[in-house]
């Protein structure tokens, strides 16, 4: 993928130094002023009122600064807006779409210049060797967009080029919004193009180059010939209503790799489609492309299979068919490889409020929800681009926003509703309800008005809607009892510079295995590390194995979808996380110090209770002198065992050896099958304000709950080490034990070395990571 700069938040319109001739000077006679202060004030009642209104200006800079602290941007965004919020509530613009003047080239020198089908791309450097390839494909014009970046005395043969300038000039309104240094600045391509009587675009890159140089070999050009509206295309099958996006390149070969936009906890689901239903052609309004080489994938999966500086090379398949994604599923749309037709024109708009890396990613499913109200759908094609890899770092944090947040944003798009009969005023509609929900700020609500406005401005003409039922499935364009069976070739792929054998099957029913053992159960992890280095990277490696994965921290945060709670009295934080998932099999408590191989745990009954080494592991009460504080943890456990049920006292005092000891277990890691959870939340609710270490009520619940002899042992065998500090964890880990505690992983580079370890168990993380 394209590494790609934040936006700027300065205004798009170039300054222009304005050179003002030097007045004559005049020499003034003073005469000897009166010291009377009346009369002093009047002379200088000029000058007095410009420090004044200056005083002004800058206190009320300092208070809507202060202001503005307090006003975040929405989740998705990676910088914060420049521009001033009004403390009222943004309210949703209504533009006067039959009051828009024509605008027309009147400043360019391509102002004649007209063709069907364009090529956009971002330069920031010189012509590349890809893009001197791409000007030479026949019957489409190229187009290249500047930025702030780009040398002044760029030019190459055969493509227009559009500077700062040059695209300021153009009288577009979108440019107010567009940031000098991002390759969002494209927006002014598309409506140049448009301009200039643009019926398909292709939306490129300055890296990739057409397999064959023929963009008509890959992708239907003519969406009105017969042949492309007879053709019958493969589509993701609509009965599984639960399945909202799809991984194309499991469909193209390639099952351990995942397109950038793919939501992290989707990547595990590595099965291909049973069956395939099937769609007429004919409105395939956006193809997406596959690019062999370096494909479209995000910086955790470059990241962590990276082998040095050796490029990839993935090779996806070409005799694979075409595959459409049906009405209530989405896919990645990427802003490089990427053919839009007409009737998708609106869709091209690149929102500015988000990290560049999530823009195109956010456009596509913004895109996709809005070509469903004009029955268009999308459709991936086998490789149409090669894309060579440049070896070049791929900064995890530029995207963590689009981790965090794109999940929420399919689920959003998916239940999004719209009673307008107006197809614009639906786009409007929906970029305000994005703005309402987190996923960008006003500033692209008013970009999409401005965007909308432009395109009618230089003849666009919006598409009709359609008639549909989101809540039924809708089959006007699909076949009928026609159902396709494709199984994908498994083709080898690259993991840290290897090519992969046959083992992948074997690797792949393994995590098949794993999933159907743990996938109904809910995995509670406390990060007591620094969550905005890890917290991803935990639910990521994790969330392939379980339901779901529960973060807790001392701090919350939104952005990554963590909840505060406080370890010391973690199960106080634990039931009404029961009560959110009361139909799960059970719950796997994890403290972020402590490393899981699931793969150990296949054997163990999930019926039964699991903890940490043996319970209880006792020690003698403490004399009081020496010990205060395990003198008053004693007496509130007393208390507490004197106020149980008869069923729960009476399995703790059997359990435990004496009431002159008391129990302690680490519990960094315990599981609490469903069948206990009424118990657990009962022996919460009986603590009440007693503050008993977790350490020593956890034990303590399970005693109550059950006898130790009836706990499944598989934790038991755990290596625990209390000698040594966590850094040396890497030296004595082992991937053939449940558990290995203590664990220090806190930065990006720890978690790729730990994946390499726990490899050693799990194989497939090395493709899947």
């Amino acid at each position: 993928m394209i590494i790609q700069d934040h936006p700027s938040t300065k205004s798009s319109k170039p300054h222009y130094s304005i050179n003002h001739k030097n007045p004559q000077k005049a020499l003034f006679l003073s005469k000897s002023k009166n010291l009377d202060f009346s009369t002093w004030a009047y002379e200088n009642s000029f000058k007095l009122s410009i420090i004044t209104v200056l005083t002004l200006i800058v206190a009320a800079y300092f208070f809507f600064f202060h202001n503005s602290i307090s006003n975040p941007t929405p989740l998705f965004c990676s910088q914060k807006s420049h521009i001033l919020h009004n403390p009222q509530k943004f309210k949703i613009p209504k533009p006067n779409f039959n009051s828009i003047h024509p605008i027309l080239d009147k400043s360019s020198p391509y102002a004649s210049f007209q063709s069907e089908q364009w090529i956009i791309v971002s330069v920031s450097d010189y012509p590349s060797i890809s893009l001197q390839s791409i000007v030479r494909i026949k019957g489409w014009q190229v187009l290249a967009i500047g930025n702030s970046k780009t040398p002044k005395d760029w030019s190459l043969k055969g493509a227009i080029y559009l500077s700062l300038e040059q695209q300021a000039n153009l009288g577009f309104r979108v440019v107010d919004y567009l940031p000098y240094d991002s390759y969002v600045r494209k927006s002014v391509g598309y409506l140049f193009a448009i301009q200039h009587g643009a019926r398909r675009i292709f939306d490129a890159d300055d890296r990739g180059e057409v397999i064959g140089g023929d963009l008509g070999k890959h992708f239907d050009l003519d969406l009105d010939s017969v042949d492309v509206k007879q053709q019958r295309i493969f589509q993701y099958s609509k009965e599984n209503s639960n399945r909202t996006v799809v991984n194309p390149y499991v469909h193209f070969g390639q099952r351990s790799v995942w397109p950038r936009g793919l939501p992290l906890e989707n990547v595990g689901e590595v099965g291909h489609e049973e069956f395939y239903s099937q769609v007429f052609g004919g409105k395939q309004y956006i193809q997406q492309g596959i690019s062999n080489g370096l494909p479209d994938v995000d910086s955790v999966f470059y990241m962590t299979r990276k082998a040095g500086s050796e490029p990839f090379d993935v090779k996806f398949d070409e005799h694979a068919p075409k595959v459409a994604v049906s009405e209530g599923k989405m896919v990645p749309v990427n802003s490089f490889n990427t053919l839009f037709h007409y009737d998708a024109f609106w869709a091209l708009m690149l929102p500015v409020s988000v990290s560049t890396m999530a823009s195109d990613v956010l456009r596509g499913y913004w895109a996709q929800r809005l070509l469903w109200e004009i029955g268009g759908f999308v459709v991936i094609y086998p490789p149409t681009i090669y894309r060579q890899d440049k070896a070049e770092t791929y900064p995890f944090i530029e995207e963590k926003d689009l981790h965090v947040n794109v999940g929420r944003l399919i689920k959003f798009l998916i239940g999004w509703r719209c009673k307008k009969r107006i197809f614009f005023e639906k786009i409007i509609d929906l970029s305000y309800s994005m703005e309402e929900g987190g996923f960008w700020n006003e500033n692209d609500v008013k970009l999409t008005v401005s965007w909308i406005e432009d395109l009618i401005a230089v003849g666009y003409k919006q598409p009709r809607l359609m008639e549909i039922e989101m809540d039924r499935n809708n089959v006007k364009n699909g076949l009928t009892n026609n159902i396709k069976e494709f199984v994908p070739r498994k083709l080898p792929s690259m993991h840290l510079g290897v090519e992969e054998s046959g083992t992948v099957n074997y690797e792949i029913g393994n995590l098949i295995r794993w999933r159907r053992n743990f996938g109904d159960v809910v995995l509670i992890m406390f990060v007591s590390g620094p969550v905005q280095q890890t917290a991803l990277e935990w639910r990521l490696l994790y969330g392939r194995i379980f339901k779901t994965v529960v973060m807790l921290s001392t701090q919350a945060d939104a952005d990554l979808l963590v909840e505060q709670g406080q370890l010391d009295q973690i199960y106080k934080y634990l039931p009404k996380i029961f009560n959110r998932f009361n139909n799960t099999k059970g719950f796997l408590f994890l403290h972020d110090n402590t490393v899981l191989n699931y793969w150990s745990l296949l054997q163990a009954d999930s019926s039964k209770l699991w903890i940490v080494n043996k319970v209880p592991t006792s020690r003698p009460a403490v004399d009081r002198k020496d010990s205060t504080w395990f003198t008053k943890q004693a007496d509130m456990v007393n208390k507490v065992v004197s106020t149980m049920p008869a069923h729960l006292q009476v399995n703790y005092k059997e359990s435990s050896p004496s009431e002159q000891r008391l129990a302690l277990c680490g519990s960094e890691v315990f599981y609490i099958t469903q069948k206990f959870v009424s118990d657990f939340v009962d022996l919460v609710e009986l603590l009440g304000d007693f503050e008993i270490h977790h350490k020593i009520a956890v034990p303590m619940f399970f005693m109550a709950m059950d006898l130790p002899q009836n706990f499944d042992p598989v934790l038991n065998n755990m290596i625990y080490k209390t000698d040594i500090l966590p850094t040396s964890f890497f030296n004595f880990y082992s991937a053939q034990v449940p558990a290995v505690y203590p664990c220090n992983v806190s930065t990006e580079s720890d978690f790729v070395r730990l994946i390499k370890l726990m490899a050693a168990g799990d194989p497939l993380l090395m493709e899947l990571f």
